[in-house]
């Protein structure tokens, strides 16, 4: 008879196995726990949903819409006076500018594309201050919002402004009676300032002074520095 083989012994003198379970390698589990805190932080910071979004947008498209408002009472409030002069020729009236070389048409332009930056800029602070997160409904809000917000308040200023029948008015006040002319805005790129500002100053905020995503690999390094310390020697 030949008695049965036995395994040699193991280089070190004894078996690190007893049976229980593999233990996982030197750095699994901080890796492993890491990344579990790191995913759980990301849903954290995922915010509200879609449907939150878009309803936060559609309350800032009705706000800045609103605020037209103001913006053409300030308009009409501020910009200059353009002088008009009416004159009767026969049965006919001509009415023509008292100024020709003034710069008071200039003036109402500039007036309202000022106001329109400075309202730009504010609204886009205040969204910005309200919800630091940003997204895609809320930047379209700011430029739709914006840009129906200077289109009320355009109309809003020439309808606060003089009549837009200036005939009218010349016969009213009579010949050589300077009168003004209606509020109007020459130049319509004016109505773009205020989207044009809250988009730009709302990006720039949000870069300076938004939320920044956490690295999804915080420990890689930390890992790869202690993985030596958790070497046994033989």
């Amino acid at each position: 008879m030949t008695a049965p083989l036995t395994p040699p012994p193991p280089p070190n003198g004894h078996s690190s196995y007893q049976g229980g379970p593999v233990p996982p390698p030197v750095g699994a589990h901080a890796v492993g726990t890491a990344y579990g805190a790191t995913h759980d932080h990301h849903g954290e910071q995922d915010g509200p949903g879609m449907l939150t979004e878009v309803r936060q947008a559609a309350v800032t498209v009705v706000a800045m819409a609103l605020s037209g408002v103001l913006l053409g009472l300030l308009w009409w409030r501020l910009a200059p006076s353009v002088p008009l002069v009416g004159d009767r020729a026969g049965d006919n009236w001509v009415v023509y500018l008292k100024d020709s070389e003034g710069e008071q048409a200039i003036g109402v332009d500039g007036t309202f594309t000022l106001l329109a930056l400075a309202l730009g800029a504010l609204s886009a602070l205040a969204v910005f201050l309200l919800r630091r997160r940003g997204g895609v409904p809320l930047v379209v809000a700011l430029g739709v919002g914006g840009l129906l917000g200077s289109l009320l308040a355009w109309r809003v200023g020439v309808w606060l402004g003089p009549t837009q029948d200036v005939l009218a008015h010349a016969k009213e006040v009579g010949k050589g009676v300077t009168f003004p002319a209606p509020l109007e805005l020459g130049a319509k790129g004016a109505l773009l300032a205020w989207p044009f500002t809250a988009l730009a100053v709302h990006l720039g905020l949000t870069g300076l002074f938004g939320p920044r995503d956490p690295d999804p690999w915080p420990v890689s390094g930390q890992q790869q520095s202690q993985a030596p310390q958790g070497e046994k020697p033989a």
